[in-house]
C-alpha cells in the first residue's frame, strides 16, 4: 500500500520539493537528495528490496541504495529534497495515469513510500542501439506521488491517438507507457554532419501524456566542459581568465 503525502515545490529554476508526513508516513528518495527534515524523521538507508533490487536502480542510473525518510513522531513533520541541477520538479500522481510511468535515467527524485522503481528497456531493438540517452528507462510503479526532476523549463504535452511528436533524445523527460516509443535516423548526408543535433530523434505516437525538458543535463555538462577546455587553452597562451568570461557568459545566458 502507498503512502499518501502533501507536498510543496519550492522555487522556480532551482527547485526543490517539501514533503509533509502524518505520523507512520514515509517517502523513498534518491540517496544524497535530502535539503533538511525536521525533528521526529528518521533515515533509513537499504536496497530497498534485496540486492536485485540495488542492482536494478544502478542500471537505470540510481544509487545501489535508497533512503526511506519515515515520521517516528505524533505530530506531522516535513523533510525537503533538492533536484541535482538547474531545473523543474514534477509531481506524478501514479494512481490518475494508470499505475506507471516511464522516465528517462537519473530522473528520479523521491515518491511515497509504496512506490517501486524498475528497469525499463525500449521495445525495440533499434532504440536501444541508436538512443543514447533513451535506451535504459525507468519505470516508476504505484498508487502514489512520485516526484521527478528535469532540466530547464517543463513542457507538458499530451497526445491523441495517432499524434506523432519527434524529440531530442535527451529532451524526453517522461511519458505514460500508453505513448508508443521508437528511435528514428534523421536521415541525410548534411544532416548527419552539419545539422549540429544528435543523429536520432526519439519519435512518439500518442496516445498519452509527455513530458519535456528544453535543458538536458547532458546539453549543459558539455557547454561546461568545452568552456573549460578553451580556459586551459587560454591560459598555456597567456590569455588569462578568457575561458573563465565565456563560461560565466554561459550560465548567464548571454
Amino acid at each position: 500500500m502507498t503512502d499518501v503525502i502533501d507536498y510543496k515545490i519550492y522555487g522556480n529554476d532551482l527547485q526543490m520539493v517539501e514533503i509533509e508526513l502524518d505520523p507512520g508516513e514515509a517517502v523513498r528518495a534518491e540517496v544524497g537528495t535530502m535539503a533538511y527534515m525536521e525533528d521526529g524523521i528518521e533515515m533509513q538507508t537499504s536496497t530497498g528490496g534485496g540486492l536485485f533490487k540495488g542492482v536494478k536502480r544502478m542500471v537505470t542510473g540510481e544509487s545501489f541504495f535508497i533512503t526511506s525518510f519515515l515520521n517516528i513522531g505524533n505530530v506531522k513533520a516535513h523533510v525537503a529534497f533538492a533536484a541535482p541541477y538547474p531545473g523543474k520538479v514534477i509531481p506524478i500522481d501514479l494512481g490518475e495515469v494508470g499505475g506507471n510511468f516511464l522516465c528517462q535515467k537519473d530522473a528520479f527524485l523521491c515518491a511515497a513510500q509504496g512506490i517501486e522503481i524498475e528497469v525499463a528497456f525500449t521495445k525495440r531493438i533499434g532504440a536501444g542501439i541508436f538512443g543514447g540517452e533513451g535506451f535504459i528507462l525507468q519505470r516508476l510503479e504505484g498508487e502514489g506521488l512520485a516526484f521527478v526532476h528535469a532540466g530547464g523549463t517543463i513542457v507538458e504535452k499530451n497526445l491523441a491517438a495517432g499524434e506523432t511528436l519527434r524529440v531530442d533524445t535527451g529532451c524526453l523527460v517522461a511519458f505514460a507507457p500508453t505513448v508508443d516509443y521508437d528511435i528514428k535516423f534523421i536521415g541525410g548526408f548534411q544532416n548527419a554532419l552539419f545539422g549540429g543535433e544528435g543523429l536520432f530523434l526519439v519519435n512518439l505516437t500518442g496516445p498519452g501524456l509527455v513530458y519535456l525538458q528544453s535543458l538536458p543535463f547532458s546539453r549543459l555538462a558539455d557547454r561546461i566542459l568545452a568552456a573549460a577546455k578553451f580556459k586551459n587553452v587560454g591560459e598555456k597562451k597567456g590569455v588569462s581568465g578568457l575561458g573563465g568570461s565565456i563560461l560565466g557568459d554561459i550560465l548567464s545566458g548571454r
